[in-house]
């Protein structure tokens, strides 16, 4: 990247926000989509700007073919298939807000974005946990005495049992959360969406139990805790999230699982069940149903029974 010229690309006085490309994406984006994607576009400029420039201070509006192509390949040297078309995505969108702008003429974002997706391989990463590891990682909570124990007894069963993303975990507020009908309600998720997911009633026991302990004070469900015990009432962050499990895997001598693993096992073990799998996008928030299939770990088999259940009035011929 240093072979680029940094000085046009670093903006000594930044525009209003109202006219700063970068800034306007990220305007139009979910609550919880925001983060992630600035910290993409961050990664970006201190590429471009050999780390003099951020998202607010790169020249956007100043990108060419030569500095994206750059940008595609050193992303892709660097970070997962998915990683970095999720980044590259948010490079094209922040370059389409400058044409609308005006900050940019036609032909020069036409060449700009002209550059192709990573290719990805088509399996599904991570992994589905076992009924074993689960029923492990429940116990090492449940050994733990203090609040910490029951908050993290109620994440994982909020992760296990509703399938939610660890963002939209960490965003639910008490008044999300139904005890009489294990309601809870999943406001601003990906894309902006909000829908209604429900706990079984062994998962809203374990969910009651910690509330027992946070008590019925308005704020975010799940709280960080410090120390000493004492429950701080503000939002957990993504990364907490992450951490907990990583130590609560450690000590249940789990193997090591993402976040989204939960949502992975969520999926495939309701496909497994039998449940219909537009009901399961539903509930996982899925744009497609395409998605959702991706999960289907049923064989054959389940193919092969499923077409006998087609009633055919046929009566087979006696041949003389």
């Amino acid at each position: 990247m240093s072979r680029l010229s940094v000085a046009p690309l670093v903006l000594t006085t930044p525009p209003p926000l109202t006219l700063h490309p970068a800034a306007v994406y990220l305007a139009h984006l979910a609550a919880g989509s925001r983060p992630t994607m600035e910290q993409a576009l961050n990664t970006i400029a201190r590429l471009l700007t050999n780390g003099q420039g951020d998202v607010y201070t790169l020249n956007w509006a100043a990108l060419r073919y030569q500095h994206t192509a750059a940008i595609r390949t050193s992303l892709m040297q660097q970070f997962a298939p998915a990683t970095a078309n999720k980044m590259l995505c948010a490079l094209r969108r922040v370059l389409r807000e400058a044409l609308r702008l005006d900050l940019m003429d036609a032909t020069d974002y036409a060449k700009a974005v002209d550059f192709p997706s990573i290719k990805t391989k088509k399996e599904l990463r991570g992994r589905a946990l076992s009924p074993h590891e689960i029923a492990a990682l429940f116990q090492v909570c449940q050994d733990d005495s203090t609040p910490t124990g029951a908050r993290d007894a109620a994440l994982i069963a909020i992760l296990r049992g509703g399938g939610l993303r660890r963002a939209e975990a960490v965003n639910l507020e008490l008044r999300d959360f139904t005890v009489s009908t294990g309601d809870l309600k999943v406001r601003d998720g990906k894309g902006g969406k909000d829908r209604t997911v429900y706990l079984s009633s062994v998962a809203v026991t374990v969910v009651e139990d910690w509330l027992t302990i946070r008590g019925k004070k308005p704020g975010p469900l799940l709280c960080p805790i410090r120390k000493g015990g004492k429950i701080q009432p503000r939002r957990m962050t993504p990364q907490a999230v992450l951490l907990i499990l990583r130590k609560r895997a450690a000590e249940a001598g789990v193997e090591s699982f993402s976040p989204h693993d939960f949502r992975r096992t969520f999926c495939s073990d309701l496909l497994d069940a039998g449940t219909d799998i537009v009901t399961v996008q539903k509930l996982a928030g899925h744009a497609s149903p395409v998605t959702t299939a991706k999960y289907d770990r049923r064989g054959e088999e389940v193919k092969r029974k499923a077409v006998e259940q087609l009633g055919i009035p046929y009566t087979r011929r006696h041949l003389s």
